[in-house]
């Protein structure tokens, strides 16, 4: 017999109207570099709470052995589930079964055309039999403005640099 699983208490109407960022949730991950003193060559990484805890290595396609977990990967992973959260939260709401639902996330890591950095490129595709298209898409562009991956993907998100010395 399978336990069965607390779904969040998270509302999709918009009951906040404080003027700060209102914290949530936080976590905190750090990573190490390993043999190679290099994060995505040779990390480790490892969450406050010990609930993460995985090596890191980089892809075949940037010179590595391919083994281990990389950094895109744990982004695609993020992004998919958050985004999939959503949309079953918006589903609920309509009475629609989100049991079907699954989301593929692509994270394509390359050089920016603009400036020659690094930048990544996000798709996702949502597959939702049984429900129509017209639906699904009206609530998958909901989820888009729900989702905080996807406003961070197309808002940007506030980013601090420290060091700690």
């Amino acid at each position: 017999m399978t336990e069965r699983i607390q779904l969040p208490t998270l509302s999709t109407e918009k009951d906040y109207d404080g003027d700060e960022f209102s914290p949530i949730y936080t976590t905190t991950v750090t990573v190490h570099g390993g043999v190679a003193s290099h994060g995505r060559a040779s990390g480790r990484a490892r969450s406050s709470d010990g609930a993460l805890d995985l090596d890191l290595r980089m892809p075949a396609e940037l010179g590595g052995e391919g083994q281990e977990t990389n950094p895109e990967q744990l982004f695609a992973a993020g992004f998919a589930a958050c985004f999939h959260g959503a949309l079953s939260l918006l589903a609920r709401r309509e009475a629609l079964d989100p049991a079907a639902i699954s989301v593929v996330a692509t994270v394509a890591f390359g050089r920016d055309p603009e400036d020659g950095g690094y930048v990544l490129r996000v798709g996702l595709v949502v597959r939702w039999p049984g429900v129509a298209r017209e639906t699904a898409a009206g609530l998958m562009e909901e989820a888009d403005a729900l989702c905080p991956y996807a406003r961070m993907a197309w808002r940007g998100t506030p980013t601090t640099i420290t060091l700690d010395s």
